[in-house]
């Protein structure tokens, strides 16, 4: 076939197992033969027990745009039948030829491996050669297709030779290592008599089975038979060697990539095509041992192994390290990318939704006393993505940014070579970050430690978010501990802090200051008359005309209730009766256009001198009040005939 040009996306979960390995490998090698690019959109989910750590990593399936690519290739069977039926009716509205594996979904092409007939084969010869009755199994998930196949298939042989099947003797599981220990450890409390044969739904489990049986010090094949399936590297190199079962897994992922570059041709293909499993006979059910591979080949593949794992912890733990110890996102930044180098890629793109590092503070109207809250991603990414690091060219480039609908600036480049993309999601639990892509680079495939890779980035990133939310709360701590909440202007601590080390140069420098106290006319009658909401509406409008007549570096504050003061250096009298007037004309024209019930109205004193050493504001904040409570009995003299002035005491702090 021709050299196509296609770039086709791939959706699976977990590429540090050898299943999706395997599969990936059959993929890559259609994929090079045929100048095919490859963008891999990958999960680690169903790992760590976790459903919102999983909610974060199914995240990176959202983000594919379909219409973007000629086809996709999805490894249905390593994540729900919810997602992927998700999954495919986005590709069919992108109208896009898709191939599912080991998973029927929709209408689309569908590439199975007959698990029913290895499975009955294995299961007979159980019963039939080795004399076996009383069986147990260990299954996968119940929504698997693959996985009801093979149990379905287990259950026709032992009704076929009227075997009773205890439910207890059914352990279900997720395919995972693990299930193998807990379902011997369930069998062995179960009052049931311990079973000759254990029959598992795949390798990972059986070898994690044997290993508890023989932990109890129940020895295979000697008293208990295993058996397993998908004939992994683990179980051929296993001891015992392992019963199971081998599949065509390379080869269903090259078909899968030749189906779509036949259908992108034109070519009329069948929708189903369904590939053969065989049974592999060997210790593990007392069978005599297969040709064993060489045994220095094999040693010296497991040292390589093994050297290749012990690097590649090491690295990611002084990655750890290291990027926990940035004390800035720039440096943060350079520190990654030595590390991106040390994976030998071609590219890498680090990218972020925009808000990854926000902590939004939602307000109503003037303050509302309420908490901060997060606000952030969850379901896919921000519309607008940022891209802090990128490197091509062999050379890193700087910040850019671009839609998430793109998935990559890149995506699609022009090439003699072709591009084996990697998408991986950054996420803290199930908050999204965002994403990165790796370009060209074995270490996703090949190392152990990818994912260990992939969260050190995510967590670090989720280091510097708290960080910057710190950041953010402690200024708005500070704010509130300044600025009135009512007002929005400063309360007594910022005048204080804002103004104290004006006053204290204008002493050393004998400049004169000017300190206005203004006091609300008529707050009671507006409180009493209209409530006291309407109260601290007025309140914010008179603090917001002082605010406003302040044009001239002047400092307002509330000093509580309705009154509140005004602060500047070098001023003269005539300085204070232009502000004044700027105050009086903003109060009228809020009177006439305002379409309040009440008229606004202030009373003003001002204190002007050039102050003393060892004097303070409040000094003259008393003096500024006596001479406000003269304007205001002006005013209204028979509310304080015969009442002495009020005594205004003011803290020194």
């Amino acid at each position: 076939m021709a050299n196509t040009n296609l770039t086709v996306a791939v959706i699976a979960s977990g590429i540090d197992e050898e299943y999706q390995q395997t599969i990936l490998g059959g993929i890559h090698r259609y994929a090079a033969q045929h100048h095919v690019n490859i963008a891999h959109f990958i999960a680690f989910g169903g790992i760590l027990a976790n459903p919102k750590y999983d909610q974060g990593e199914y995240n990176i399936f959202e983000l594919p745009n379909f219409s973007l690519f000629d086809g996709v290739i999805l490894l249905s069977n390593t994540f729900s039948s919810d997602l992927a039926e998700s999954l495919w009716e986005r590709i069919r509205q992108a109208g896009i030829p898709a191939v599912s594996i080991d998973r029927e979904l929709g209408d689309c092409y569908f590439i199975g491996i007959r698990n029913a007939p290895a499975m009955e084969q294995i299961t007979r010869h159980f019963i039939e050669k080795h004399g076996v009755r009383r069986l147990n199994y260990i299954s996968g998930p119940d929504d698997n297709t693959e996985s009801s196949a093979r149990l379905s298939a287990f259950r026709r042989v032992l009704e076929e030779y009227d075997i009773p099947l205890e439910p207890e003797r059914i352990y279900r599981g997720t395919f995972r290592a693990k299930d193998g220990r807990r379902a011997v450890e369930a069998f062995l409390k179960s009052e049931l008599e311990l079973p000759e044969a254990i029959i598992c739904a795949n390798d990972a489990m059986a070898i994690s089975a044997v290993l508890a049986l023989e932990a109890n010090g129940i020895r295979v094949p000697d008293d208990v038979l295993v058996s397993g399936f998908d004939n992994i590297y683990n179980a051929r190199h296993f001891s015992p060697a392992l019963t199971t079962v081998e599949r065509p897994l390379m080869q269903s992922g090259a078909l899968a990539c030749e189906l779509i570059c036949r259908h992108a041709a034109g070519e009329e293909l069948p929708r189903v095509q369904e590939l053969n499993a065989v049974p592999i006979y060997d210790e593990s059910c007392g069978c005599p041992a297969q040709q064993p591979e060489d045994g220095s080949v094999f040693k010296k593949r497991n040292y390589q192994i093994l050297e290749n794992t012990r690097r590649d912890i090491s690295r990611c733990n002084q990655m750890s390290c290291a990027l926990v110890e940035c004390d800035s996102f720039s440096e943060y930044i350079d520190t990654l990318k030595s590390y991106i180098l040390m994976t030998k890629c071609e590219e890498f793109y680090l990218c972020l939704n925009d808000n990854w590092h926000l902590r939004q503070i939602q307000h109503e109207t003037g303050y509302t006393g309420e908490l901060p809250i997060d606000s952030y991603t969850v379901h896919g990414y921000s519309k607008r993505v940022l891209m802090p690091l990128s490197y091509y060219n062999r050379s890193f480039h700087s910040a850019e940014s671009f839609t998430s609908d793109e998935i990559l600036p890149r995506l699609r480049t022009e090439s003699d070579d072709v591009r084996n993309i990697f998408f991986v999601p950054l996420h803290f639990r199930e908050r999204s970050l965002g994403y990165f892509a790796i370009v060209n680079s074995d270490f996703p495939m090949v190392s152990t430690m990818f994912h260990s890779f992939s969260i050190n980035i995510s967590n670090s990133l989720e280091n510097f978010r708290k960080l910057l939310c710190l950041d953010e709360i402690v200024q708005e701590l500070d704010r509130l501990y300044a600025i009135d909440s009512l007002t929005g202007i400063f309360n007594r601590n910022g005048f204080k802090r804002s103004a104290g080390s004006l006053f204290e140069s204008c002493i050393e420098n004998s400049r004169s200051v000017m300190i206005m106290f203004a006091d609300m006319d008529g707050l009671k009658a507006i409180n009493d008359s209209y409530g006291h909401k309407t109260g601290d509406h007025a309140i914010r409008s008179i603090a917001g005309i002082l605010q406003e007549s302040c044009l001239n570096g002047e400092i307002a504050c509330r000093f509580g209730g309705d009154e509140f003061f005004i602060f500047a250096a070098d001023y003269t009298e005539a300085d204070a009766e232009r502000l004044r007037s700027r105050i009086q004309s903003s109060l009228d024209i809020c009177n006439r256009n305002a379409g309040i019930p009440y008229q606004l109205g202030i009373s003003i004193g001002a204190c002007i001198t050039v102050p003393q050493p060892g004097s303070s504001i409040f000094q003259l904040i008393t003096v500024a009040d006596h001479r406000m409570y003269e304007e205001k009995k002006k005013k209204n003299p028979s509310k304080y005939l015969k009442q002495p002035a009020p005594v205004i005491t003011v803290p020194e702090s």
